[in-house]
């Protein structure tokens, strides 16, 4: 039982606890029970790894195993991991009652990470089906000697996407394709000692995707602070347990709701990040808009969206949350943000403040169940002297993989992007630096095509928002003409007159 566990038993060991559920539970679902079970599993093995080193290191004095200074987590007495197995009935309230007394022991680490989950409905969960998965958990020893950190961490990325295949249209509350986020992670390029933050993190993908990098580059990580904010409550769970599960402990996540109640205070005003990234829900209609146009924080610097869109709240909250130093961000955000009429007058704020630095239009088919086409916006504060005033767009639809049903980015096309936002200048049907009288002269819209030609006229492909979009703009901008040519007739013939 305790050896090392290779990457592809550990993949097999974790889908195997869902394929047990699947005659009970749909697949959305999956996630409230094998997550919770996966975590307690863990710190119950490594809660006796330490307990075993204490025991060598201090000859067998069993009063120091009750040093917390001794354990990453403090496992009470009745909420090991084997006092639940050796339970042959109620095992649902016998979860129930370990998961309280591990988040009682533990209250600054673990308040709330093991979820809500029914575990005591024996309609849903017979004690027959829960035994069969602590049985199955208790396969493989989750010892850090046996599964380290990052191959754990691994092996629940792994779970979340299979999770996120399996339930389809659910998946993007808490996964977001994770090339995409390695792309964001390489334009940024967090550095150590930095301030991580998403304001929409989910499963905390993003804030793992940077220190990920930092590990890749063979940089001190452990002394970066990630922070982040999930409205939903199981997610904001799942969040914790994956930067757990990665090794990762200067962390805070909380759950609440970002643009009614931001989580992350300092003096009154917002805490400011040195890198933020993140994926806001699109386009929502179910948001406090009154509270928001009268924002304490000052986060409708640009102004207040429109009631069935919060895109723009989420950006100006972005914003507002970047470092005034070095402060960055990257958003994966709908097409129709580049382009609304709606929100011309904030996205001319947004780059008469000189915010933007790069947009990024990626391909299609890279999100559950949704064929759209999404933009990457990258801000910064403070940019460089040559990019003052200037915007790259990139168009980077063409560069993305597909095989089967999956799309996602190659290493060689995250590379090659990150490498054109970096090199900064024009390149023939990829790219083109637009300075802020080429934006104005295009009524401050944002839209890709507007600016990265294609030789041969090659038809553009859009989303029906933002074809509309376009019509809209072009429709305001004749009505504005006809006016400017109605008033100088008008004053023609007042002078003839």
């Amino acid at each position: 039982m305790s050896k090392r566990i290779t990457q592809e038993e550990l993949e097999s060991y974790l889908w195997g606890s869902a394929v047990l559920l699947r005659t009970s539970i749909d697949a959305g679902a999956y996630k409230q029970y094998i997550f919770p079970l996966l975590f307690f599993k863990r710190i119950s093995d490594v809660y006796d790894e330490e307990c075993e080193k204490i025991l060598e290191e201090y000859d067998g004095d069993e009063s120091a195993l009750e040093w917390e200074e001794n354990h990453l987590f403090m496992v009470p007495e009745g909420a090991h991991w084997k006092d639940v197995r050796a339970k042959s009935e109620n095992i649902g309230a016998a979860l129930v009652d370990a998961f309280s007394k591990i988040q009682s022991a533990n209250p600054d680490k673990l308040q709330g990470i093991f979820g809500d989950a029914a575990w005591t409905n024996k309609n849903r969960l017979p004690d027959r089906l829960l035994k069969d998965l602590i049985e199955h958990f208790s396969t493989h020893t989750l010892s850090l000697a046996n599964c380290p950190e990052d191959e754990l961490g691994q092996g629940y990325e792994y779970l979340i996407k299979k999770f996120a295949d399996d339930s389809g249209h659910t998946a993007q509350e808490f996964y977001t394709n994770r090339t995409v986020v390695h792309l964001m992670t390489e334009i940024l390029k967090p550095q150590s000692g930095e301030s991580i933050y998403d304001p929409t993190c989910g499963s905390a993908g993003m804030l793992i995707s940077a220190i990920a990098y930092l590990k890749h580059n063979g940089k001190e990580w452990r002394n970066v602070a990630a922070y982040g904010q999930e409205i939903n409550s199981l997610t904001s769970a799942i969040g914790k347990m994956n930067l757990f599960l990665h090794g990762v402990k200067d962390f805070e996540i909380v759950n609440g709701d970002t643009l009614t109640s931001p989580a992350f205070i300092e003096k009154n005003e917002l805490k400011k990040f040195n890198i933020v990234l993140a994926n806001p829900p699109y386009s929502i209609s179910q948001w406090d808009r009154d509270a928001f146009s009268a924002d304490k924080y000052g986060r409708n610097f640009l102004g207040v969206p429109n009631q069935n869109r919060a895109d723009f709240a989420f950006i100006q909250h972005i914003l507002k949350s970047m470092d005034d130093e070095n402060g960055r961000c990257a958003i994966l955000l709908p097409h129709g943000i580049l382009n609304r009429q709606e929100e011309k007058n904030m996205r001319k704020e947004m780059i008469s403040r000189d915010l933007v630095e790069c947009v990024i239009g990626v391909g299609k088919n890279l999100f559950y169940n949704s064929p759209m086409e999404a933009c990457i916006l990258i801000c910064r504060n403070n940019k460089s002297a040559d990019r003052r005033n200037k915007v790259l767009f990139i168009d980077a639809r063409e560069h993305v993989t597909r095989q089967g049903t999956e799309s996602f980015l190659t290493d060689e096309q995250i590379d090659l992007l990150a490498k054109t936002y970096e090199s900064f200048v024009d390149e023939k049907e990829l790219c083109k630096v637009a300075d802020y009288e080429d934006i104005k002269k295009n009524s401050f819209s944002l839209a890709i095509n507007r600016y990265v030609e294609h030789e041969g006229g090659i038809e553009v492909e859009e989303d029906i928002e933002t074809l509309s979009e376009e019509w809209l703009v072009h429709s305001e901008e004749l009505k504005s003409s006809i006016d400017l040519f109605n008033e100088k007739l008008g004053g023609n013939i007042n002078e003839s007159c």
